[in-house]
């Protein structure tokens, strides 16, 4: 029975070494495969169907308590744009700036183009 308890102890302690924990900073979601399927195959990625995916991992990222990563919202901006709505991508852009300031000469320009109203 004792040989029984110590596998057994032994086999839990080795299986949860074994696990791996997210450790992540940021909730990817479907972004990256998103950005790759607009590059590649551009008709199968309209910026509504986008702009749906990442609200999706927007929420998704919030109820995880995680960051959702650099770009993402200057990219939702730029679908915001492309579908004519050009609060809501200013306020993406925005949003983007203040997460990751890094970013600031890009969205600066992103801006920059919207109110001139240059394809970006």
């Amino acid at each position: 029975m004792k040989i029984f308890a110590v596998l057994l102890m032994t086999s839990s302690v080795l299986l949860g070494g074994c696990a791996t924990q997210d450790t992540s900073l940021y909730y990817w979601g479907s972004y990256e495969a998103m950005v790759y399927e607009m590059y590649v195959e551009p008709s199968n990625a309209p910026a509504a169907l986008q702009i749906a995916k990442l609200e999706e991992d927007i929420q998704k990222s919030d109820a995880l308590g995680k960051k959702v990563p650099p770009g993402l919202y200057a990219h939702l901006g730029m679908m915001y744009a492309a579908e004519g709505k050009a609060g809501l991508a200013q306020e993406a852009l925005l949003k983007e700036k203040a997460m990751y300031p890094e970013a600031t000469t890009l969205v600066d320009t992103l801006l920059k183009n919207q109110k001139q109203g240059v394809n970006q």
